[in-house]
């Protein structure tokens, strides 16, 4: 047999065989991945793309005769399902966001426009994989990489950047006599801020964006389509979104300041954000107690030095806060400040089904890149979201069509009451730390939300409700000193997480007089 009308998983295996080549070899001689190879033997009747049926034409064209002869006794009587059969099964629901979804179709053109994949190319090769994915096997991969610690990202990423830290270190918080480490880095001056933020109080400036475009290389480009692929398996969601990209960063006693860009959220989702999936499947599959083989890594954030580069490197980040709202005393407790503790949802792509304070977000605009560009209006903005119930802020919903979503006559009852006291002793926000998370390079500004007097919590306290990206909220009161210390000990804390909490719980026992009895919570020295 010289000629194959359509390619068909079947036949493709038949050519790997009858070539006696492995599924290494077979996938260095087409140009494609060992998966989309893999993926013929699990579903012979799959169809590949033109690309591939075009690779394997010209490779049985210019196969020795041995090879054919083998090629035809292996396919001869066997009768694949015609391609209008394939075609005419309904397509799975990641199929149909991969034909459809918006966000995904961006991905994909940031993908061609960064790589040298001819137009259509990124969404054929995302199409493969998906079609070679054993979803048994991802969720087998999903639970191991649940299992993979906080300590043992910890401990992989000192390995990874074990020389020149200098004055920079891991944050490591000790709790009940036990030291918890985490992949923030950060120094003593970026510690313990408790510096007043919002009200123009914290200086971030926009610039357009003078970097150029990155072009990253087959590497980085291959792992991003087969990272695109398990999120579509899994309804992980996408949106491109801008967020902001952090190009300086100015921390003193009294100033919280820096300079920000903009990028589309696409281009940080398949390049830094493939590190954590990378790191998580290396330390599940080859433990903690040697060096790990990490390539994307090496390519997109290879040391210290490149870590702190802000202005030459993709830089995104967040805001998150510890919330503590006061509370009158009630039934079985003294008057107190309730604590919301969030565990993020399976259908996040940062730090899902882990805990983490409330409000979290990636820091990015509104409607204004100038004013927005405050990393305090970004946690007003999810404290309407992800607090209050406001679906229009959400970036995830819909286009944002309101000149000024934050105007006083939009916000929810609970958000009107704490801007009508803005300046005023009955709430505020503050700064407790600021570090960059080794995971995948992004910058973390921990915050805490006080909400001193009790009034709110009595007009409003029934109206806070988690939104989608948590799948359970809880809470906690300032004076059980018991369980705030299990709660610190836990070991589904995110890095991030972990790290706004205990530097919010230091800066609470500070300032929350007889509202609090905060466990001992000390850092490394």
């Amino acid at each position: 047999m010289d000629v194959v009308d359509t390619w068909t998983g079947q036949h493709a295996s038949a050519l790997k065989r009858a070539l006696r080549e492995t599924n290494e070899g077979f996938a260095d001689l087409l140009g494609t991945s060992v998966r989309t190879v893999a993926g013929w033997s699990a579903n012979p009747r799959l169809v590949p793309t033109a690309e591939i049926q075009r690779a394997l034409d010209t490779l049985l064209f210019q196969a020795a005769a041995d090879v054919k002869a083998r090629f035809a006794l292996l396919v001869g009587s066997r009768q694949p399902e015609s391609t209008n059969q394939v075609t005419a099964r309904h397509p799975t629901p990641a199929q149909q966001r991969l034909a459809e979804d918006p966000h995904i179709a961006a991905g994909l053109a940031w993908l061609e426009s960064n790589f040298d994949w001819a137009p259509g190319s990124a969404r054929e090769r995302v199409a493969d994989e998906l079609a070679a994915l054993d979803s048994n096997a991802l969720k087998a991969q999903a639970h191991r990489n649940a299992q993979v610690t906080r300590q043992q990202a910890a401990e992989a990423a000192r390995r990874y950047y074990r020389a020149g830290f200098g004055q920079w270190r891991p944050y490591t918080a000790q709790v009940a006599g036990q030291e918890h480490a985490t992949t923030i880095l950060t120094q003593d001056a970026w510690l313990d801020l408790g510096q007043p933020v919002g009200g123009g109080q914290d200086d971030f400036r926009f610039h357009p964006n003078t970097r150029r475009g990155m072009k990253i290389t087959r590497g980085v480009a291959e792992e991003a389509a087969r990272s695109l692929a398990e999120s579509l398996e899994k309804g992980s969601q996408i949106v491109n979104s801008e967020i902001y990209t952090l190009t300086s960063l100015d921390i003193r006693p009294g100033v919280v300041a820096g300079s920000v860009g903009v990028i589309d959220f696409v281009e940080f989702a398949l390049t830094l954000n493939l590190l954590e999936g990378e790191l998580m499947r290396s330390i599940a599959t080859q433990g903690t107690d040697r060096p790990l083989a990490m390539p994307i890594r090496d390519e997109l954030l290879p040391d210290v030095p490149t870590v702190l580069d802000f202005a030459g490197r993709i830089c995104a980040g967040g805001a998150l806060a510890l919330t503590a709202i006061a509370r009158p005393r009630g039934r079985g407790h003294d008057p107190d400040y309730l604590l919301l503790i969030q565990e993020r949802s399976g259908s996040v792509l940062n730090a899902n089904r882990r805990l983490a304070v409330i409000p979290k977000a990636f820091h990015g605009p509104l409607a204004d890149y100038g004013e927005d560009a405050r990393f305090s209006a970004t946690l007003e903005r999810e404290m309407e979201e992800e607090l209050f119930g406001r679906t229009d802020v959400d970036s995830t919903v819909g286009d944002q069509l309101h000149a000024d979503p934050m105007h006083p006559s939009l916000l929810s009852d609970p958000m009107r009451w704490l801007m009508d006291r803005q300046g005023s002793d009955a709430w505020r926000m503050e700064s407790t730390a600021v570090g960059v998370n080794l995971v995948s390079g992004n910058y973390e500004f921990a915050s805490l939300i006080v909400i001193d007097d009790e009034e709110w919590w009595v007009k409003y306290g029934g109206q806070v409700r988690a939104n989608w990206e948590s799948s359970g909220l809880h809470r906690y009161s300032s004076l059980d000193t018991v369980r705030l210390e299990a709660l610190a000990l836990d070991p589904r804390w995110s890095n991030e997480g972990f790290f706004a909490f205990t530097q919010g719980c230091r800066r609470l026992a500070t300032i929350g007089g007889q509202r609090v009895r905060m466990p001992s919570i000390e850092l490394e020295s």
